[in-house]
């Protein structure tokens, strides 16, 4: 079976739907981008932001996914791989996702993304602004949410949903996109 993607904006549940669609699909490594960057330099994200900015920031991403792919760090094992909110933002790590992923972006309303990350805020580097939450999340969305439909082959409307919920729809539509989706689930 292929590897899975999430992408979408900070706070749509790309790490949590993860962790539950690796429950659906046992044969699957979970991978969080971020942790995984944070490992493998032993630094924090915002450590790594503070040191080198956002632009060596998305070379460390490249970085990463040519580690898990193209160099085959994972053996070949399939994985489903929770991306960082502006991971796609670079063209070359979307062409690395398009490629070696089934894409899905978890597309929440802006409502929905303010809620969460007030609710959760965690310690998001490009949320450090003068603007407010909201307003920065209308800023930030501007940009991407064009990306982000055009890089992932399935869209998943997350508003209403929990994460098992979201998780399940994705396994379901698997389907549509290889020969070993879960049609009993």
């Amino acid at each position: 079976m292929d590897s899975i993607s999430l992408i979408g904006f900070m706070g749509s549940g790309k790490s949590s739907v993860g962790k539950e669609l690796a429950r659906l699909l046992p044969d699957h490594m979970f991978i969080d981008l971020d942790d995984y960057i944070e490992d493998m330099l032993g630094k924090t994200i915002p450590e790594i932001f503070e040191q080198g900015g956002e632009e060596a920031f998305r070379a460390l991403e490249k970085d990463a996914l040519e580690s898990i792919f193209i160099k085959g760090e994972m053996s070949g094992k399939p994985c489903i791989l929770s991306l960082g909110g502006g991971t796609v933002t670079t063209e070359a790590c979307r062409r690395i996702v398009r490629r070696n992923t089934i894409c899905f972006y978890l597309r929440a309303s802006i409502d929905t993304l303010v809620y969460n990350l007030e609710t959760w805020p965690g310690d998001r580097p490009m949320l450090q602004s003068e603007k407010d939450l909201r307003s920065r999340v209308e800023e930030l969305m501007a940009s991407r949410s064009e990306v982000y439909e055009t890089t992932a082959h399935s869209i998943i409307d997350v508003d209403g949903n929990d994460y098992p919920a979201v998780a399940l729809e994705i396994a379901r539509s698997l389907d549509k996109h290889t020969d070993n989706g879960l049609k009993d689930i």
